[in-house]
C-alpha cells in the first residue's frame, strides 16, 4: 500500500503564504505524476498543479505566478509553495500520486487532505 501524508495547511490573512508538503510511503516500484487538487465548499473538485517525475509542471489558470510546485524525487515528497494567497483560495487541498506499486500495476493514491483557509 502507499501512503500520503500532507502537512503545512492553515489559516492565513489574504497577501499571505503557505507551503504544503505531501511525503509518499509504502510499497513502490516509481512514482509518476504527483499533484495537488483542491475543493471548495459546494463546489468541485479541480486541478491546481502537477509535477512529473521529471518535472515538467502543470498548473490551473487561477493560481499560475502564484503558487509553485516541486517535487524531491529522493524523499518521495511533493511541495506546493502558495503566495499572494486569496480568500477564493480557501479549500481542501489533497495530494495525488500516480505509482507503480509492482511490476505490471499502476494506481493513484490520495491524501487526506489539508484546509487552508484564507481570511480577514
Amino acid at each position: 500500500q502507499v501512503q500520503l501524508v500532507e502537512s503545512g495547511g492553515g489559516s492565513v490573512q489574504p497577501g499571505g503564504s503557505l507551503r504544503l508538503s505531501c511525503a509518499a510511503s509504502g510499497s513502490f516500484f516509481s512514482i509518476y505524476t504527483m499533484g495537488w487538487y483542491r475543493q471548495a465548499l459546494g463546489k468541485q473538485r479541480e486541478l491546481v498543479a502537477t509535477i512529473a517525475s521529471g518535472g515538467t509542471t502543470n498548473y490551473a489558470d487561477s493560481v499560475k505566478g502564484r503558487f509553485t510546485i516541486s517535487r524531491d524525487n529522493a524523499k518521495n515528497t511533493v511541495y506546493l509553495q502558495m503566495n499572494t494567497l486569496k480568500p477564493e483560495d480557501t479549500a481542501v487541498y489533497t495530494c495525488n500520486a500516480r505509482v507503480r506499486t509492482t511490476g505490471w500495476v499502476i494506481n493513484d493514491f490520495w491524501g487526506q487532505g489539508t484546509q487552508v483557509t484564507v481570511s480577514s
